[in-house]
Formats: structure tokens, sequence, C-alpha cells
């Protein structure tokens, strides 16, 4: 597994960080996600606090981490129920 050594600048710090190359790319548009979040936070509120701002993206990237679960697990349990109905047509043919 080879890796990378490279920077990613989040706000105005760099952060050194060693990455797998075929995550190299991942890596970088995570970070370029977060500094736009950080534009916006400061456009649409005023603030110039970079640890509020960056409290507010944390918050924001959980609260979606928390949404994209939940429509994952409702996506699981309405395909498993159709599995199970799939089974049951299934049973009754053979």
């Amino acid at each position: 597994m080879e890796t990378l050594a490279i920077r990613v600048k989040i706000g105005d710090r760099e952060y050194p960080m060693r990455v797998k190359m075929e995550d190299e790319g991942k890596i970088r548009h995570a970070g370029k996600l977060i500094n736009e979040k950080l534009r916006k936070y400061k456009a649409e509120f005023g603030l110039d606090d970079n640890q509020d701002l960056l409290a507010m993206v944390a918050f924001d990237c959980m609260v979606e981490s928390l949404e994209t679960n939940e429509v994952k697990a409702e996506d699981s349990e309405h395909i498993r129920a159709s599995l199970a109905n799939i089974n049951a047509l299934l049973s009754k043919v053979v």
C-alpha cells in the first residue's frame, strides 16, 4: 500500500497527512467541500471566528451524516421487506 504525503488547507491552516494514493482525490475533495461550507457560513452569518465556523460545519456534516444513515436504514428495510415478499411468492410456486 503506497501512501502520499499531502497537505490539505482547511480554513486558514494547512494539515499534513499521509493518504493512500487511491484516496487522494477523495481527501482533497473533502477539504474543498469543507472550505466551501466555511465560506457559506461566513457569508451567511457574518462570522469571522474560525472556531465557530468550524463548529458549525462539523455540526452540519453530522446532521447530513445522520440523515444519510436514516435513508439507508429505510432503504434497507424496504429491500428486506421486498425480498421477504418475493421469497413468499416463490415458496407458493414451488
